[in-house]
């Protein structure tokens, strides 16, 4: 029993704790490699040096390469969420909408990186990775619904709207990159705030 819980550990630090840092510095190494040079360009012996880590350490976490994109933007996206709702935590309701978007297109501006994984390196992968970013942008849209009528509602706007919500909001960030962020900030925010407020029920 002693002889197995010391191979466990390497400098007491456990067997299982070092794998999930390894999976961690992959992740981020990922992110760093495709916002550099796109995913299908990037491969596992490059992610890798760039993580310092063995290629065997590799396979330890992921089958193949499409799972390390897989994780790569769900760390992304649960990073993007967080800090989007993060942000509306207080606001009064005028200023939710205003807050969670500053906080998106911030964050873009501030890790080109993770920008590029979010918007155009997970387009197009395959059916699977596809499903992913799909339930991604769901929960994006969802969160931009309650930004604009209330976290405490059921979601306010057609799904159709919201998709289509969801989708101007990230054309802005595509268009305003692909300018070098020429655009003021602000300007920025201010028209993915107007575009956002299709998502308020009509007055009856």
């Amino acid at each position: 029993m002693t002889r197995e819980r010391t191979s466990n550990l390497y400098q007491g630090v456990p067997l299982e704790q070092r794998r999930a840092a390894r999976r961690a510095a992959l992740i981020r190494a990922a992110v760093a490699v495709y916002g550099e040079r796109g995913y299908r360009a990037a491969t596992v012996k490059s992610v890798c040096a760039a993580a310092g880590l063995t290629e065997r350490y590799f396979y330890e976490s992921f089958a193949n390469s499409e799972a390390l994109l897989v994780a790569s933007y769900e760390a992304v996206i649960d990073a993007m969420l967080g800090e989007m709702r993060a942000a509306v935590v207080g606001a009064p309701a005028e200023a939710r909408a205003p807050a969670v978007l500053r906080s998106y297109y911030a964050m873009l501006r501030r890790e080109p990186e993770a920008a590029r994984v979010f918007l155009v390196e997970i387009a197009g992968v395959s059916p699977a990775v596809d499903r992913v970013s799909g339930a991604a942008l769901k929960a994006f849209g969802l969160l931009l619904d309650a930004a604009v009528n209330g976290a405490d509602a059921s979601p306010a706007s057609p799904a159709l709207l919201r998709a289509g919500v969801t989708g101007g909001v990230i054309h802005i960030a595509l268009r305003w990159i692909a300018g070098g962020h020429a655009e003021p900030f602000d300007a920025v925010v201010e028209q993915a705030v107007r575009l956002c407020g299709t998502l308020k029920p009509a007055a009856t």
